[in-house]
């Protein structure tokens, strides 16, 4: 069975989510792929590089790989609002993605390993996950919106074939 033919369209407010979050994810990974200057400059020192044996601001491994992996978050995102398609494996993407990256932002900034700028980030992520809370619970359910295109088909008199082409 391919899950695509099955995929149920998202809603406005999924739609609108995964845009948001997709976007958001992909501005702040690619921000230290194209100027990690900058990028310390607001987030403060990182120590990752120092165990290159002449360390530059080029070997930053682990700003780099953290970006590369929210990036690699970001897509399938993106991919999901422009086909205005939440499956549930993307709604976990985002909420586990939004929940992870909360949960380091407080505990490194609590133990003093990241400067409180990361708190920002808390924020918007605790906001996303929020606004996901808000979206599943007032979402129709799957039945719901089978009944709504079965009306539809009723009253309309359209068949599945009509609706296809």
């Amino acid at each position: 069975m391919n899950p695509s033919t099955n995929a149920v369209p998202a809603s406005g407010w999924l739609t609108a989510l995964l845009w948001l979050q997709g976007t958001y994810y992909l501005i702040t990974g690619v921000w230290p792929l194209v100027s990690i200057e900058t990028f310390l400059l607001v987030t403060g020192p990182k120590t990752d590089h120092l165990q290159s044996p002449d360390p530059t601001e080029a070997d930053h491994w682990l700003v780099m790989t953290v970006a590369v992996l929210i990036i690699a978050a970001a897509l399938p995102m993106l991919l999901a609002a422009w086909r205005r398609n939440a499956p549930p494996e993307i709604v976990v993407l985002a909420l586990a993605a939004a929940a992870g990256l909360t949960a380091i932002d407080i505990i490194y900034v609590a133990r003093g390993v990241l400067l409180p700028i990361y708190l920002a980030d808390a924020v918007v992520e605790v906001v996303l996950i929020l606004a996901w809370a808000l979206a599943l619970a007032t979402r129709k359910k799957p039945r719901a919106a089978r009944e709504d295109a079965e009306r539809h088909f009723v009253q309309t008199g359209a068949t599945v074939q009509e609706v296809g082409s």
